[in-house]
């Protein structure tokens, strides 16, 4: 029977974690559809910035994903338990850091909901709007260079800003999930995550299972850094290993 095509999409991906490249043909016999579907599914994928296409085939994109806007459309369902899931995990905690991503405006929008009286410090637009619906909410926006495609300030000033400052928790998403840590496709808004772990007495990541075995540029931490992980699916293979060895608590929602 053949698979829908978003599972067949998803297999391509991850398949691509484990092969840099790979051809329509060999694609078409793996996944039993014609290579005119898998030409149909490769352009789809290269125009939400998952993967390159090539002559006859597909590499994968290490460097680009989607806008900030592009990215809510994806996993709506997996994202909004994942955050409802984050914020059990933040009970207790007065002064927030939160990074810019989609997963984390579902995060800040359960966060606004739920918790009260708390300040979060943030560089992200759309967790600053989220978070203006529950007035006992401070929010503290970090200045810097606004990126118009992750909707955030990025840069020297945003980073600086955030040395003046201490959190109970950073909750930041992540491009990638990789063995060595979590990584983003952008380099700029990696060194603010940086920054934002080094000033938070614990860091909790939140990212769908379509995150996975995938590794961007900028790694922002190791998994030793970073204290809880919740995600829809549970991890495998070396990523699942780094995980048990650097004692990272795995929420799966």
């Amino acid at each position: 029977m053949k698979r829908p095509k978003s599972l067949r999409q998803q297999r391509i991906l991850s398949d691509l974690t484990q092969t840099p490249s790979l051809r329509v043909a060999d694609l078409a016999r793996r996944l039993d559809v014609s290579t005119e579907t898998i030409r149909r599914d490769l352009d789809e994928l290269t125009g939400q910035g998952l993967l390159n296409r090539t002559y006859g085939g597909a590499v994968r994109s290490l460097s680009t994903e989607p806008s900030v806007s592009e990215r809510h459309l994806l996993f709506p369902a997996e994202r909004e338990r994942i955050a409802k899931a984050a914020v059990e995990r933040l009970a207790g905690a007065r002064v927030l850091m939160i990074g810019s991503g989609a997963t984390t405006v579902h995060t800040a929008r359960c966060v606004a909901a739920k918790m009260r009286d708390i300040t979060v410090l943030t560089h992200s637009f759309g967790v600053a709007t989220v978070l203006a619906l529950n007035p006992t909410i401070r929010v503290l926006m970090l200045p810097g260079d606004y990126h118009a495609g992750e909707g955030a300030t990025v840069g020297a000033q945003a980073v600086a800003f955030l040395q003046g400052f201490n959190a109970d928790v950073a909750v930041l998403g992540a491009s990638g999930l990789g063995a060595d840590g979590p990584s983003d496709a952008l380099i700029e808004c990696g060194a603010v995550y940086t920054a934002m772990i080094a000033r938070a007495a614990r860091t909790l990541v939140v990212a769908d299972h379509s995150k996975h075995d995938l590794i961007f540029p900028a790694r922002y931490a190791p998994w030793s850094a970073i204290g809880d992980l919740v995600t829809d699916r549970q991890p495998g293979g070396p990523l699942a290993d780094q995980l048990v060895v650097n004692a990272v608590a795995v929420t799966l929602a």
